[in-house]
């Protein structure tokens, strides 16, 4: 039985005790709380239906890795960018800290 199959028989199932709740029980409020209950686990099992067809934490993983493999390529330009930037800044920094004559002072 497959799983929409399985799931209307339930729907018709929890229709025909909701009918029968409300008919044989006197209390409206217990005969609706009846059927509000049935209508959740109604929601549970359709919920539940494919619980097992998740990916595994391996291929989760795996397309997590993927995915950050291909942000840290599309960012390559930036960091070659960036690094460059860096470097003349690192080299301009040099240049102030050293001053004519530093050479003869020591």
């Amino acid at each position: 039985m497959g799983v929409s199959k399985r799931l209307a028989l339930a729907g018709l199932i929890w229709a025909a005790v909701s009918v029968v709740a409300f008919v044989a029980v006197s209390d409206v409020i217990v005969a609706a709380g009846l059927v509000i209950f049935g209508f959740v686990l109604l929601v549970v099992l359709a919920m539940a239906s494919d619980w097992e067809q998740h990916p595994d934490f391996e291929e989760r993983e795996m397309h997590r890795a993927q995915r950050r493999a291909a942000r840290w390529h599309r960012g390559a330009g930036a960091r070659a960018r960036d690094r460059e930037r860096w470097e003349a800044h690192q080299a301009r920094k040099a240049a102030r800290t050293r001053t004519p004559g530093d050479d003869d002072r020591a």
